[in-house]
């Protein structure tokens, strides 16, 4: 796992607790919703902000463990005056379950304070809305509508499933320097991806991933050897291959097993009449009919570490 940004502070007074037990926040954006009415269910202060948890919500949250997509950017609305607030990050949130029944009571903890995983039982995982400095939350029980920057959300959303497409592209590259038999993607190929991946960022219409080549990589059968002199084939090849996927029209989905933050979601894509999907609780756009091409520019800062730049641009 790579090295992580800090995320929020846990929270140092409970300004609001939850009329009764909280659930799981329902999310609507893996069907790329921007926009919900929605129950505010605690409010908390952390330093100098409020942080706020609805029963429902198209905010995707930054993930504190993968830090990949960021957090989707918006605003709430307030029901009754019809105000409006900006919410400055979304980040994971959890309360342990306690008593005999169906919700969570407690404390809230956030980011990396978080001490299991999303899904672990005993524990109800939420999204956690935070306002700027200064401003005023709205109060536990109130109807709010929940609106995220469309525009944003659609660039993190191509440059996310740019990403996806171009780790493939990449395994497919690099599949004849394996001397052992490896863990595959969805295509049969070697899986370097996911056998090498330090750290990877998603930004509007593009990302950048980062791969270790060190000695772990060798031992499970990766010959990195004169690898910085063949980037160049590399590159092409990869690059090559985005394009036809993209001549064919990549449809792209998103698939979950329910509807609240836990629940496993996977990224699917089909390409022609192939068919490959990854564990991904990101967003995505549901066609690349308006994509122009898909690039990757591959580098070495050193014998240990592969850098992808990967750009998408629109037609």
């Amino acid at each position: 796992m790579p090295d992580q940004d800090p995320g929020p502070n846990q929270p140092d007074v409970e300004t609001g607790h939850p009329s009764g037990p909280l659930t799981d926040t329902v999310v609507t954006f893996p069907a790329g919703s921007v926009a919900n009415l929605a129950e505010v269910l605690q409010v908390v202060q952390m330093g100098d902000r409020f942080a706020v948890v609805t029963d429902v919500t198209p905010f995707h949250p930054v993930d504190h463990r993968w830090p990949d997509q960021g957090a989707d950017r918006g605003v709430i609305r307030r029901a009754g005056s019809g105000e409006s607030v900006p919410v400055a990050d979304a980040v994971l949130g959890a309360v342990p379950i306690t008593g005999m029944g169906s919700g969570a009571v407690g404390n809230l903890l956030i980011g990396r304070d978080i001490p299991v995983r999303p899904g672990e039982q005993g524990w109800v995982f939420v999204v956690v809305h935070v306002l700027p400095t200064g401003v005023g939350p709205p109060a536990v029980g109130e109807r709010v509508e929940l609106l995220v920057d469309e525009h944003y959300r659609e660039a993190l959303s191509f440059g996310h499933t740019a990403c996806h497409l171009a780790s493939l592209a990449l395994n497919e590259a690099l599949a004849g320097r394996w001397r052992k038999p490896v863990e595959t993607d969805g295509f049969g190929r070697p899986n370097f991806d996911q056998l090498a991946i330090d750290s990877s960022r998603i930004g509007p219409d593009g990302a950048v991933d980062c791969y270790r080549l060190g000695k772990s990589l060798r031992k499970k059968g990766f010959d990195s050897a004169n690898l910085e002199d063949e980037l160049a084939d590399v590159e092409l090849a990869a690059n090559l291959r985005l394009a036809e996927w993209l001549a064919v029209g990549p449809r792209i989905s998103v698939e979950t097993r329910g509807p609240h933050l836990a629940d496993r979601r996977e990224w699917v894509a089909a390409i022609g009449q192939q068919s490959v999907r990854l564990p991904c609780g990101g967003t995505h756009p549901p066609s690349l009919a308006s994509v122009g091409k898909i690039t990757v520019r591959l580098s070495q800062d050193s014998d240990t570490e592969l850098r992808m730049e990967t750009k998408l641009s629109r037609s």
